[in-house]
């Protein structure tokens, strides 16, 4: 291994996936401000996780919907402002005011 590369702050640390609800303990470096006790009575740095193999569909071979926190509808109503009202009607209008502007350059 390269020296000087790798952290040396290693501890055990829980991450738990709150889609549905695994935990796993591990070594990691990852940076919490939360803590959980876990099975066996001692107090871990808890890394939240969205996602993980516990979840996933690759590795649960089902698909499913994961929308943590309304992420799909805050995003829909922050840009609602710049959705257009009716994109094929816009361009049915723009059409037929372009149809009569052609007929007079031919004539």
């Amino acid at each position: 291994m390269k020296q000087g590369v790798h952290p040396e702050n290693y501890r055990i640390v829980v991450f738990k996936d709150f889609s549905c609800d695994e935990a796993f303990l591990c070594r990691s470096c990852a940076p919490s401000k939360e803590t959980i006790t876990w099975e066996d009575g001692n107090e871990y740095p808890l890394v939240k996780l969205e996602i993980s193999n516990k979840s996933h569909p690759f590795f649960t071979g089902k698909m499913k919907f994961v929308d943590t926190a309304g992420r799909i509808d805050k995003f829909n109503k922050k840009f609602a402002k710049f959705a257009k009202k009716n994109p094929v009607a816009s361009e049915e209008e723009g059409n037929e005011t372009e149809a009569p502007a052609e007929d007079k350059a031919e004539a």
